[in-house]
């Protein structure tokens, strides 16, 4: 039953005092809206923001977990999109080393797909086009006698490997909403915003709680729409406005199955329809594989991982690892919907990552729409997004986050290896295992985490792996977590480690607490 949005369900904000209008008002809470409430509440601008659903629940936490400049998109003459994300690559490993670090890629080279030439080309570009600084460079391996080149099939006898950067997509998303907050915005998690309408200069804004059924009614001098594959939804609320500008779903599944390889290293295979295919190291035991780049026609909220894709992707694998992967190895499987900006290419591989804006200032109130974009490129784009409004608010900052730390990343010269090891010595009784990854998932903020605890038993309840009753509680109190699938698949991945017993002791843990809240 849809909750009723009746007059009497309406809180209506006034709009007498000055302290009641918002600045502004982002709907979407992937990593371009929360990229954007961050930046905007850093320049002191009043913020709110908006997601239907959880943070990150759409396309932010349904990535390949790259922050990466692009390889693959040097060969359709994207060479700002490609520069630019490579010196984002290391703003972002500066910013959050907790969450985001240095992998490398070994690239076996198949003498039937592009030639070796080829590939040194874009490698030597890919080395040079960004200013790297922190990354080593491209080397190339025989596979014959590398380690690398062990689970590799004989017939492959050489291979590059080069550096990009391994992040956790939807943690990437809340220490953003995170900072926003702690700077000042108004995060608002499964609300919806069901209408925007102009009234004089400024935005009239309904949001729905998805809770509570509660409309209230806000407003705001400007309208940030960052939707994501929602995008033109959203624009369908807008009463008396339509954009010339579309974008194209086109649908990437991974699939999730045991790491059969020993090392750090991940690697990228070419495929015979000359698309690549990433195999990394992922939660320790496990690894990724992905993506497809399928054209979807569907609704967003419904994507899933065909047969086809879950047959493409493992073909692809068994084209060069000795060891051969089935469907029957597959321990976890996810889509995601990719919302690109249209630009009219047949292939949906090549249709364009960058992103494009839609400012709209037909009325004194000006409405922004966010279409494309990629995980490494949000903090550029934020930055953009608000350089587009400046000439709304004059007293507007300057651009900030360049240099800024993520909650958590504020670690000394971005050294990871000795943050962790500082935490050994502060918390000894901490089991290695666990240490690694309150460490990785929460950098210096796990030591707020932890609190007063100086054993395992006043970390309260173990629910299985490395999961205990503190993390789950500090989540619900400081991260916007209201259920346990928030929990175990978006600011954490212990669903992948607990038993299907353990995660119905943690669902079950978890619905007691919401409703004693309640």
């Amino acid at each position: 039953m849809t909750p009723s949005t009746s007059a009497a369900s309406i809180q209506k904000t006034s709009i007498g005092s000055e302290s009641d209008i918002l600045d502004l008002c982002v709907i979407g809470g992937g990593v371009n809206g929360t990229g954007i409430a961050r930046d905007a509440a850093g320049r002191g601008l009043s913020v709110a923001l908006c997601e239907k659903d959880d943070l990150a629940q759409g396309t932010s936490s349904r990535s390949g977990k790259l922050v990466h400049g692009g390889l693959r998109y040097l060969e359709y003459y994207e060479f700002r999109l490609v520069r630019e994300a490579l010196i984002e690559r290391e703003v972002l490993l500066e910013s959050a080393p907790h969450i985001i670090w240095p992998m490398r890629f070994v690239l076996p080279h198949s003498p039937q797909d592009r030639p070796a030439w080829l590939i040194r080309l874009g490698l030597f570009l890919y080395d040079h086009l960004g200013g790297r600084k922190r990354l080593p460079g491209t080397r190339t391996l025989d596979l014959r006698t590398a380690p690398e080149g062990t689970v590799i099939q004989e017939h492959y006898r050489k291979a590059f490997e080069y550096s990009d950067c391994w992040v956790d997509d939807a943690r990437l998303v809340v220490l953003n909403a995170l900072d926003a907050q702690e700077r000042g915005a108004r995060i608002y998690p499964r609300t919806t915003c069901t209408s925007a309408r102009r009234e004089g200069d400024l935005w009239r804004i309904e949001l729905q709680s998805g809770t509570t059924g509660q409309t209230q009614v806000r407003y705001a001098r400007a309208l940030v729409n960052a939707a994501g594959p929602w995008v033109q939804e959203v624009i369908g609320k807008v009463t008396g406005f339509n954009s010339t500008r579309n974008i194209r779903l086109v649908k990437g599944s991974h699939l999730v199955v045991p790491k059969f390889w020993d090392g750090p290293q991940a690697y990228l295979v070419q495929n015979t329809d000359k698309r690549v295919i990433f195999i990394n190291p992922y939660e320790d035991n496990l690894c990724l594989i992905g993506t497809t780049d399928v054209p979807y026609e569907g609704t967003a909220d419904e994507v899933a991982v065909d047969q086809d894709e879950v047959d493409y992707l493992l073909k692809a694998v068994n084209r060069y690892f000795r060891q051969q992967l089935s469907e029957t190895d597959i321990v976890h499987r996810f889509s995601g919907v990719r919302p690109l900006y249209d630009d009219a290419a047949e292939n949906p591989s090549a249709v364009t990552r960058d992103y494009v804006f839609d400012l709209d200032e037909s009325g004194t109130a000006p409405m922004l729409s966010v279409f494309g974009g990629k995980i490494t490129t949000f903090r550029k784009l934020a930055e953009h997004a608000m350089q587009k409004l400046q000439p709304y608010f004059p007293d507007l900052g300057p651009d900030w986050t360049a240099g800024a730390s993520l909650p958590g990343g504020d670690i000394a010269n971005a050294d990871f290896e000795e943050f962790r090891k500082s935490v050994t010595l502060t918390h000894p009784w901490l089991p290695a295992p666990l240490a690694d990854h309150l460490s990785r998932l929460y950098g210096t903020r796990m030591h707020a985490l932890l609190g007063r605890a100086s054993t395992l038993a006043d970390l309260g309840k173990h629910f299985g792996g490395q999961f205990y009753e503190a993390e789950a509680r500090y989540l619900m109190n400081n991260e916007w977590a209201t259920r346990a699938e928030d929990i175990l698949e978006r600011r954490t991945k212990h669903g992948l480690h607990l038993t299907q017993i353990q995660r119905q002791s943690f669902e079950e843990w978890c619905a007691g607490k919401i409703a004693k809240a309640g």
